[in-house]
């Protein structure tokens, strides 16, 4: 009997379910992309952290503080780190005696007798106050696998707000660049059509004078309006373009002063100089670290599921008081306590099958754990085989432009000295124009795939401080409203570096 005893309260006291163990994929101990010889890994680099300030743009600096301020999806991000601390507070409170029931109540009773023998008034006055306190024992871990699970789930909250940080901190870089690109696109087709008009004056001046056919000047003029044309698409796109940025940060659409009179200048940038491997990196991004800690979230949910299947011991309690004004009663008090055992045997299979449920749950986080894994590297091994290419094509397109600028001035003088005709001329443009058009979107191609580079590394977070989740208005309001605690003040706790557990 001792040694069965025994047994079962060591049994009891092993919380029911896996202990979760993060996921270490074979391949990654192994994967090393190539990196296309863009990008070098050398001790000493600058992290990857604030990788937009690489850029010395000033311009962006300020966009990206802004949008770190203003941006609603990552208020909206803190507000679930908030949330996520109240579960922890709820979770870690059923591990406590909890007052199940407060019964008071009182009453007050007057009689009077009158025409009879005897001719009196009574009056009785009564009271009584109980609680009831119950307090079921973790004797199967249920309640330590409930705060597994939301201390897991307050973590994978940290982590999505940092994963937030570096999509912001992406989006805001790219449409900067994508407007400062589309600005400079603007900058040539005026160019060429401020070009191709003179041309069209040109030949409409010689075909007047009857020097020239209407062939040279429609095609004069079919150009010079093409080119025309190309301008309106721009800038419809640099509204869109600006339009995005002012919702990163947070206004309505409108033209954004940090953007007025901007250079169209994009930056050259040399190979990214790593302090660490990819692959080291790769498991810190936050949004595999979100992954890893609701899939270990999950994981205890099969113990709180397992706990069902058992009895649970309860340790129940009652006090109470009553009281009356009458002599021959008196006052009476209450105290009773005992244990109370429940099971749920007839449960028809639901208990079993809710574990199995909370289980095929867990794979799923699981495989979606290594899902993205996979994806986040292969995000890196694109953006650097990307900065590769573009870097090899701009070369190759400035050398284009080179050549078609200087095709279009021998074309030109051929054709004031008479050795050929206007076609030479109207071909040489359209060549220069589009040339130095492609490279121009080759270059903030480039530029972008650096951004992607560093988002598919999953740089651009910090540390952000239980104070700037959200803004004081919203604090304000919420501590109005409700009673928070010290909720909105105590610092958070860091998750757990990779391969450990809450």
């Amino acid at each position: 009997m001792a040694a069965a005893l025994l047994t079962l309260l060591t049994v009891a006291c092993t919380p029911l379910g896996p202990d979760f163990r993060e996921p270490d994929p074979d391949w990654l101990a192994q994967w090393q992309p190539a990196l296309y010889s863009q990008v070098t890994v050398e001790s000493g680099a600058a992290g990857i952290d604030r990788w937009w300030q690489r850029f010395d743009d000033p311009t962006l600096n300020a966009l990206i503080d802004t949008a770190r301020r203003e941006n609603p999806a990552l208020r909206i991000a803190g507000l679930r780190i908030l949330e996520s601390r109240a579960l922890q507070g709820i979770a870690t409170g059923l591990q406590h005696p909890q007052v199940q029931q407060i019964n008071a109540s009182a009453a007050w009773a007057r009689q009077e007798y009158h025409g009879g023998a005897f001719e009196r008034d009574s009056e009785v006055r009564s009271s009584a106050a109980s609680f009831d306190i119950g307090w079921e024992l973790d004797f199967w871990g249920r309640f330590r696998r409930g705060v597994e699970s939301a201390d897991a789930a307050y973590f994978s909250s940290v982590a999505a707000q940092r994963d937030v940080q570096v999509l912001l901190a992406s989006q805001v870089a790219n449409l900067y660049y994508a407007y400062k690109t589309t600005l400079q696109r603007i900058e040539i087709a005026h160019h060429n059509e401020a070009l191709q008009k003179r041309s069209f004056e040109i030949t409409e001046r010689l075909y007047k004078s009857g020097q020239d056919s209407e062939l040279d000047l429609q095609q004069a003029r079919a150009q010079y309006l093409a080119t025309r044309a190309t301008i309106p698409a721009l800038e419809q796109a640099l509204v869109q373009q600006r339009n995005a940025l002012c919702a990163l940060l947070g206004r309505p659409p409108a033209p954004l002063p940090e953007l007025q009179g901007i250079s169209s200048s994009l930056p050259d940038l040399a190979a990214p100089e790593l302090a660490d491997l990819p692959a080291q990196l790769l498991v810190l991004r936050p949004d595999v670290r979100t992954a890893a800690w609701q899939a270990a979230a999950q994981s205890a949910q099969i113990g709180i599921a397992e706990a069902d299947l058992y009895p649970s011991l309860t340790l129940v309690g009652t006090l109470g008081w009553s009281g009356n004004s009458t002599e021959l009663l008196g006052d009476k008090t209450l105290i009773a306590g005992g244990p109370g055992l429940s099971w749920n045997i007839f449960n028809y299979g639901r208990l079993r099958n809710n574990v199995r449920v909370q289980d095929a749950r867990l794979e799923q986080a699981l495989e979606n754990y290594r899902n993205t894994v996979l994806g986040a590297a292969r995000e890196i091994d694109e953006a650097a085989s990307l900065i590769a290419t573009t870097g090899t094509s701009q070369a190759i397109l400035d050398e284009s432009v080179s050549a078609a600028e200087r095709s279009l001035e021998i074309a030109t003088r051929r054709y004031r000295e008479g050795y050929s005709d206007f076609q030479r001329v109207l071909n040489a443009q359209a060549a220069t124009f589009a040339q130095t058009d492609r490279a121009t979107v080759n270059r903030g191609q480039h530029v972008a795939a650096f951004i992607s580079f560093y988002k598919a590394l999953g740089g651009g977070w910090e540390n952000t401080p239980v104070e700037s989740l959200v803004p004081t208005e919203t604090r304000e309001r919420m501590q109005e409203r409700s009673n928070w605690g010290d909720l909105l003040d105590a610092p958070l706790a860091e998750p757990p570096p990779p391969g450990t557990t809450p």
